[in-house]
């Protein structure tokens, strides 16, 4: 008798009210009726003030905090300025919306900002607007330090030129094209029709004594391609074909990177073979201040190791300095700082958790580990080499709390004397002076509004409260807080986290069906953990059509130990299990959740979590929508997959893959993708479509002809409603209003 009751008290129409509830919280408006979000500081002279930008009940405005007098203030007469731009331009300014960004002020009394590719500045005393176009800097050449040489590549190879005599020195002399002198390739480069070019680059770096250069060579000669037919040019009647560069997991046909190192007295080139990489990895090396050595990261193919080389210039020898491994794959993204003294400072997860250590540079050796325990360290955000004191981003730490919450630190280089310096339970975005002397700290947690605090970087102490966010708006309508909740994982023994939205017209009478919002990483953690995050996303506007949303970070993920990152290493297929048992944990514990109606939707790699989630778990979950999917890590570019599917390929890629699982599908599946994706390449989502149709599946299959791989983000588009129509017809059970075109004029 009650379960009949809640089903009735479900039965709610879709009416335009609907929509418009929910277009309410898409992310261009939302975020101008929050007052007072956060506090991104645009530092002046150090630490002596700073200006930031923030929507107000006026509209967007530009305030100056005095961190002297420690007074808050609007920077500038908006209205003047709005008049001053319209006057000199001819342009509508709206006054409580300026387009201007970069804003500074300098001598108290000139506002400079940069706009229209311009740098203005407007003197507040006597009234004058200047500006002047921004020096377009030439991509193709690079000037030598002393600015006595300038370099150029020409027919694929390397010149320079001395900027006296204008005498030109050909540098290198086997360049052709696919065999290119100091270039790079863009990740998103397309080749447009069948004989087209690739777009041009050029990049060098000089030595400080301006006698060598080091850079690579771009070698396509094995490489292959991707390929698009872009439909959607209006004065087009046959699709105009588009081609890039793109290696797959396991290929040998990638474009690679040879280094080379040029010294101009003696007109040579040295080639540094055994460090060549493919482009997906690069080696990125820097001179030393001497000019004497090179030194960088290697990363062999696979992500199973790193080296931190130092090269000697002259005779290229190769000396390593630090080197990694894991039987899984290691961290590309160490933290890492060279000191003056001949120490370095690095990360590591040699211990399971990602620490600092502090280490020699000339032998090699380890001098004291910087930090220890069971914590994550996220960010080396200041030094102060003189007092050899370290300031540290962490999470992790503080017991009882959410372990994904980040905290500011400091600890000397010895390891002692480490200081919590932002003690509050949330999660805290830093912002350092140049100086090192004050900092910004936006704390929130998805269901506490922003605090933004001016604070002594040395002591932590409090020495302004700047802003609080403003939700009153919100509030207004029945704004109801995400609520966090944890679950037990797969193992039965880890604690995961996850957060779950309620609409605006919420009632504990009612039962609601679930949707999970799913990214499962594993290069990232998705459930929101600020107050930010957590109101400028998808959920929110998804609930308020009728349901509860969920998102959860389940094991293999971002942000905590090692062991609990490599549970995902060779099964991302396996992302979404964490989500149903905590779904089911979650539904066990909250009457208003009705199990038997469960949905999920991800882009990118959430495309694959939500249709490997309707393959894998078909009985639980009814609708999927799965949008620019890598629905097969085979189809996809190789760095994502190589570092956490493992290379070279092995049969767990096989049998993780959505296309060959098609014919477990039970429930309503629709597919979307972007015509002209280069990032992900829609042949995967293409490929699962005739497995499914093979198979005898009936399923939905969207494709937007001009778009690439952005659609269907936060701000809202016109799959924006194709998505939220699909939940209410299939897993609410209710009729969507066809043809409604959402609000998105705020955008």
């Amino acid at each position: 008798m009650t379960a009949f009751s809640f089903s009735q008290n479900l039965k709610a129409q879709i009416t335009e009210e609907t929509y418009h509830r929910a277009e309410f919280f898409l992310t261009n408006s939302i975020q101008k009726e929050i007052y007072h979000l956060e506090v991104i500081p645009n530092w002046i002279d150090g630490s002596k003030a700073f200006v930031h930008a923030t929507y107000t009940p006026e509209g967007k405005r530009f305030f100056k905090t005095d961190t002297q007098s420690l007074e808050t203030k609007i920077a500038f007469d908006h209205a003047a300025l709005a008049k001053l731009l319209q006057d000199k331009t001819g342009e509508t300014i709206d006054q409580s919306n300026l387009p201007i960004e970069r804003v500074s002020v300098a001598n108290g009394k000139t506002i400079t900002f940069q706009w229209r590719n311009h740098n203005w500045n407007w003197n507040t005393e006597n009234g004058s607007l200047e500006s002047i176009p921004m020096s377009e800097r030439n991509e193709m050449e690079s000037f030598s330090p002393d600015r006595k040489w300038k370099a150029f590549s020409r027919n694929y190879n390397l010149f320079v030129k001395n900027l006296d005599s204008g005498e030109e020195t050909q540098l290198s002399f086997d360049g052709k094209k696919d065999f290119e002198y100091a270039s790079f390739y863009g990740w998103s480069d397309l080749i447009y029709g069948e004989n087209g070019e690739r777009p041009a680059h050029f990049s060098v770096t000089w030595s400080s004594d301006s006698k060598k250069i080091f850079t690579q060579i771009v070698d396509l000669r094995i490489a292959e391609k991707m390929y698009l037919l872009d439909f959607s040019k209006d004065e087009k009647f046959r699709p105009e074909l588009v081609s890039y560069y793109r290696g797959s997991p396991g290929d040998s046909t990638v474009v690679m990177y040879i280094p080379v190192v040029f010294d101009l007295e003696k007109k040579s080139e040295k080639k540094l073979p055994e460090l060549s990489s493919p482009h997906f990895i690069g080696i990125n090396l820097r001179w030393s201040d001497d000019s004497k050595m090179l030194s960088g990261f290697y990363l062999p193919r696979g992500y199973k190791e790193f080296h931190l080389l130092e090269i000697d210039g002259e005779s290229l020898e190769i000396r390593k300095i630090y080197s990694e491994s894991s039987t899984t794959h290691i961290n590309r993204d160490n933290v890492f700082r060279k000191l003056k003294n001949g120490q370095f400072i690095i990360s590591s997860e040699k211990s399971g958790w990602a620490q600092l250590y502090l280490y020699d540079w000339n032998t090699g050796k380890e001098l004291n580990p910087i930090t220890t325990g069971e914590f994550v360290v996220n960010k080396l955000s200041h030094l102060d080499e003189e007092n050899s004191v370290l300031y540290f981003e962490a999470s992790g730490k503080e017991s009882g709390r959410n372990p994904y919450f980040n905290h500011l630190y400091s600890v000397n280089l010895d390891g002692s004397n480490l200081q919590l310096l932002t003690p509050e339970n949330a999660y805290h975005e830093i912002y350092i002076s140049q100086d090192g002397k004050l900092a910004v700290d936006n704390y929130s947690t998805v269901n506490q509004p922003t605090q933004s605090i001016l604070m002594d970087l040395k002591t932590g102490k409090h020495l302004q409260k700047i802003s609080e966010a403003d939700i009153s708006n919100l509030l207004e309508r029945g704004y109801k807080f995400p609520v966090p909740f944890t679950a037990t994982a797969k193992d039965q023994k880890t604690e995961i986290h996850g957060v779950y939205f309620l609409p605006t017209t919420f009632s504990s009478k009612k039962k609601y069906p679930i949707i999970d919002y799913t990214y499962t990483g594993p290069h990232t953690s998705t459930t929101p953990k600020t107050f930010k995050s957590a109101v400028l996303g998808h959920q929110q506007p998804m609930a308020e059509l009728g349901f509860v949303v969920v998102t959860v970070d389940g094991l293999g993920g971002f942000g905590r130990s090692k062991a609990f990152s490599d549970v995902s290493y060779r099964n991302l297929g396996d992302g979404t299990t964490d989500h149903v048992l905590a779904i089911t944990q979650l539904a066990s514990k909250e009457r208003f959740i009705d199990i038997t109606k469960v949905g999920i939707f991800g882009h990118s790699a959430g495309g694959y979590d939500a249709g490997r989630a309707m393959l894998l778990h078909p009985d639980f979950y009814k609708v999927g929508v799965a949008s620019a999917g890598d629905h097969d890590f085979r189809m996809e570019k190789a760095w994502w997959p190589e570092m956490y599917m493992g290379y070279p390929v092995g049969d767990y890629y096989h049998e993780q893959s959505n296309i060959t699982n098609a014919a477990n599908l039970k429930g309503h599946l629709l597919l979307a993708h972007g015509g002209i994706d280069e990032n992900v390449n829609p042949s995967a989502t293409f490929k699962l479509a005739e497995n499914l149709i093979k198979a005898g599946k009936d399923f939905d299959l969207f494709i937007w002809p001009s778009r690439n791989h952005s659609f269907g983000r936060p701000p809202g588009d016109y799959f924006t409603k194709k998505r939220w129509d699909y939940f209410i017809e299939h897993l609410m059970g209710e009729k969507p209003i066809r043809h409604y075109q959402l609000n998105l004029s705020n955008q």
